[in-house]
Protein backbone atom coordinates (compact mmCIF):
# COMPACT_ATOMS: atom_id res chain seq x y z
CA UNK A 1 0.00 0.00 0.00
CA UNK A 2 1.31 3.44 -0.93
CA UNK A 3 1.56 6.17 1.63
CA UNK A 4 -0.16 9.51 1.05
CA UNK A 5 3.02 11.23 -0.19
CA UNK A 6 3.60 8.56 -2.84
CA UNK A 7 -0.02 8.81 -3.98
CA UNK A 8 0.25 12.60 -4.35
CA UNK A 9 3.58 12.36 -6.22
CA UNK A 10 2.08 9.78 -8.59
CA UNK A 11 -0.96 11.99 -9.19
CA UNK A 12 1.31 14.96 -9.92
CA UNK A 13 3.45 12.89 -12.31
CA UNK A 14 0.37 11.54 -14.10
CA UNK A 15 -0.98 15.07 -14.56
CA UNK A 16 2.27 16.07 -16.31
CA UNK A 17 2.08 13.11 -18.69
CA UNK A 18 -1.57 13.81 -19.53
CA UNK A 19 -0.97 17.53 -20.02
CA UNK A 20 2.09 16.95 -22.16
CA UNK A 21 0.13 14.58 -24.39
CA UNK A 22 -2.76 17.04 -24.56
CA UNK A 23 -0.53 19.86 -25.84
CA UNK A 24 1.33 17.52 -28.21
CA UNK A 25 -2.00 16.46 -29.70
CA UNK A 26 -3.15 20.04 -30.21
CA UNK A 27 0.15 21.08 -31.79
CA UNK A 28 0.58 18.01 -34.00
CA UNK A 29 -3.00 17.78 -35.23
CA UNK A 30 -4.16 21.37 -35.51
CA UNK A 31 -2.00 23.94 -37.29
CA UNK A 32 -3.87 26.76 -35.55
CA UNK A 33 -2.22 25.72 -32.26
CA UNK A 34 1.40 26.31 -33.31
CA UNK A 35 1.53 29.14 -30.74
CA UNK A 36 1.36 26.49 -27.98
CA UNK A 37 4.84 25.13 -28.75
CA UNK A 38 6.52 27.38 -26.13
CA UNK A 39 4.12 26.05 -23.50
CA UNK A 40 4.98 22.45 -24.38
CA UNK A 41 8.69 23.30 -24.24
CA UNK A 42 8.11 24.93 -20.84
CA UNK A 43 6.45 21.76 -19.55
CA UNK A 44 9.34 19.62 -20.80
CA UNK A 45 11.89 22.00 -19.28
CA UNK A 46 10.22 22.07 -15.87
CA UNK A 47 9.84 18.30 -15.89
CA UNK A 48 13.55 17.86 -16.72
CA UNK A 49 14.29 19.94 -13.61
CA UNK A 50 12.17 17.64 -11.43
CA UNK A 51 9.33 20.10 -10.95
CA UNK A 52 6.77 17.35 -11.64
CA UNK A 53 7.21 16.35 -7.98
CA UNK A 54 5.96 19.74 -6.79
CA UNK A 55 3.07 20.70 -9.04
CA UNK A 56 -0.05 19.36 -10.66
CA UNK A 57 -0.60 20.40 -14.26
CA UNK A 58 -3.92 20.81 -15.98
CA UNK A 59 -5.55 22.50 -18.91
CA UNK A 60 -8.47 24.74 -19.64
CA UNK A 61 -9.01 24.63 -23.38
CA UNK A 62 -5.56 25.77 -24.57
CA UNK A 63 -4.31 27.23 -21.29
CA UNK A 64 -1.74 25.58 -19.03
CA UNK A 65 -2.66 25.54 -15.35
CA UNK A 66 -0.02 24.90 -12.69
CA UNK A 67 -1.14 24.28 -9.11
CA UNK A 68 -0.33 22.52 -5.86
CA UNK A 69 -3.76 20.91 -5.70
CA UNK A 70 -3.85 17.27 -4.62
CA UNK A 71 -7.12 16.73 -6.43
CA UNK A 72 -8.01 17.34 -10.04
CA UNK A 73 -9.80 20.67 -10.25
CA UNK A 74 -9.28 23.74 -8.13
CA UNK A 75 -11.14 25.13 -5.17
CA UNK A 76 -11.81 28.86 -5.18
CA UNK A 77 -9.24 29.47 -2.43
CA UNK A 78 -6.32 27.70 -4.14
CA UNK A 79 -3.54 29.62 -5.87
CA UNK A 80 -2.52 28.67 -9.39
CA UNK A 81 -0.63 29.91 -12.42
CA UNK A 82 -2.21 30.18 -15.86
CA UNK A 83 -0.07 30.35 -19.00
CA UNK A 84 -1.84 31.38 -22.18
CA UNK A 85 -0.35 31.85 -25.65
CA UNK A 86 -1.24 34.81 -27.86
CA UNK A 87 0.46 34.79 -31.26
CA UNK A 88 4.05 35.75 -30.35
CA UNK A 89 3.55 36.53 -26.65
CA UNK A 90 2.52 34.59 -23.58
CA UNK A 91 0.42 35.82 -20.70
CA UNK A 92 1.32 34.50 -17.26
CA UNK A 93 -1.02 35.00 -14.32
CA UNK A 94 -0.87 34.01 -10.65
CA UNK A 95 -4.39 33.78 -9.29
CA UNK A 96 -6.25 32.60 -6.26
CA UNK A 97 -10.03 32.60 -6.31
CA UNK A 98 -11.21 35.88 -7.79
CA UNK A 99 -7.94 37.63 -6.99
CA UNK A 100 -5.13 38.22 -9.48
CA UNK A 101 -1.77 38.51 -7.70
CA UNK A 102 0.51 38.94 -10.72
CA UNK A 103 -0.12 39.17 -14.45
CA UNK A 104 2.29 39.98 -17.25
CA UNK A 105 3.15 39.29 -20.87
CA UNK A 106 6.45 37.64 -21.84
CA UNK A 107 8.10 36.72 -25.11
CA UNK A 108 9.34 33.42 -23.68
CA UNK A 109 8.84 31.41 -20.53
CA UNK A 110 12.50 31.54 -19.53
CA UNK A 111 11.74 35.04 -18.20
CA UNK A 112 12.88 35.66 -14.60
CA UNK A 113 9.39 36.77 -13.60
CA UNK A 114 8.01 33.36 -14.56
CA UNK A 115 10.72 31.65 -12.50
CA UNK A 116 9.78 33.81 -9.51
CA UNK A 117 6.09 32.94 -9.88
CA UNK A 118 6.92 29.23 -9.99
CA UNK A 119 8.96 29.63 -6.80
CA UNK A 120 6.15 31.59 -5.15
CA UNK A 121 3.65 28.87 -5.96
CA UNK A 122 6.10 26.17 -4.87
CA UNK A 123 6.28 27.84 -1.45
CA UNK A 124 2.54 27.34 -0.89
CA UNK A 125 1.24 24.22 0.78
CA UNK A 126 0.08 21.23 -1.20
CA UNK A 127 -3.63 20.95 -0.61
Amino acid sequence: MQNRTEVILNQFADSWIETEHYFENLINNHSSFESLKPILQFILSLRAKGQDSYFRLGTSIHRLIISRSVDHGLRRDQKYIIVEAYDKKLEVTLRGGDRTYRQFMVENLVDERVTKLIKTLKDTLID
